[in-house]
């Protein structure tokens, strides 16, 4: 038997390159199950059409040195089920399975040791796990914390002791002052409605916990509009000086975490605040769009395929003919 190769086929695909190039396209401003109907073809074609352009993608990229890089993770299934996102700012994406040394070691493993030698830029939280690759890998790089998890971390401290004050005044018979505060303690002041302004400012009337929590809070906002890295630091000691003196629990173990990661803290004012999270938020959030936008997807490996089509800008292969 012989088997002859024509141009526009590829190995055993039931469609041409050029009409997978095509679906693989419109997938990225549809849905999978949208592109389908609209081209009256199947899911299944479609996904065979985007694993072929990303693989082809994959195999043809060129790693070119890299600046800097974000690291993160989010969650694509119930049971404590992550994808660890390592983006190349303004360049592209790689996914890993889980959140673990394992996983994040696997993208330093594709790019090789002299890339990894030219990353200039890591941002990342505070996940020990990421921490502990970071460290040998990238350790002439300057290392940025995320200040968007700060920020989260310090809102949720905030919101319990709001919540276990508002118990133990519910408990002990007291009027119950903190009840639908929760908004109005969370919420930057600009961002408040007029009754929750109305409802915040009574509240700051009394000498409660959760008052000084609050302020503790609000008063760390000043960390951020600092320029030098001495000041910063200045400012943080002082903060954190303020807030273990302060005998709230869950503000003294905010304030210890930020004592430990001190130095990576202040990297943000050495980098000259030209570098932050704030891109790898975004690109987070693309990431969720991609996967809410076809309700999620069953299995890693659709996922993946769906997140480097969607975020990793790779290459496309080259046709004679396309369709318009």
């Amino acid at each position: 038997m012989v088997v002859e190769e024509v141009p526009w086929g590829d190995g055993k695909h039931q469609l041409t390159r050029a009409y997978m190039l095509f679906l693989a396209r419109w997938a990225r401003k549809l849905s999978w199950k949208e592109t389908a109907e609209a081209f009256h073809t199947s899911w299944d074609q479609v996904c065979d059409a985007v694993e072929y352009v990303v693989g082809w993608g994959l195999e043809h990229r060129t790693l070119e040195p890299i600046r800097a890089i974000g690291v993160d993770e989010i969650q694509y299934a119930k049971g404590h089920k992550y994808l660890t996102l390592v983006y190349q700012i303004d360049q592209g994406v790689w996914v890993g399975k889980e959140r673990t040394i394992e996983s994040f070691q696997g993208f330093f493993t594709v790019i090789g040791e002299p890339l990894a030698a030219q990353i200039e830029f890591v941002c990342s939280d505070m996940w020990q796990p990421y921490l502990d690759v970071i460290r040998p890998k990238c350790s002439q790089a300057l290392h940025i914390l995320d200040r968007f998890h700060i920020v989260a971390k310090m809102n949720q401290a905030l919101d319990d002791v709001r919540a276990a004050e508002s118990r133990k005044m519910a408990q002990d018979g007291y009027q119950p002052l903190l009840k639908k505060t929760c908004w109005c303690v969370l919420k930057r002041k600009e961002n408040l409605t007029a009754q929750q302004k109305f409802r915040l400012r009574d509240l700051l009337r009394y000498n409660l916990q959760t008052v000084r929590a609050y302020l503790l809070k609000e008063d760390f906002q000043q960390f951020c509009e600092y320029n030098s890295p001495t000041w910063a630091g200045m400012f943080l000691d002082f903060w954190c000086q303020q807030t273990m003196r302060s005998r709230i629990a869950p503000m003294k173990k905010i304030a210890r975490t930020l004592r430990a990661h001190r130095e990576l803290l202040l990297n943000y004012f050495k980098a000259r605040k030209q570098i932050s999270s704030g891109v790898v938020e975004g690109l987070n959030n693309k990431a969720k769009v991609t996967m809410r936008r076809s309700y999620g997807f069953r299995t890693f490996r659709i996922l993946e395929l769906a997140l480097y089509h969607s975020l990793g800008k790779l290459p496309e292969p080259e046709l004679t003919h396309e369709f318009f």
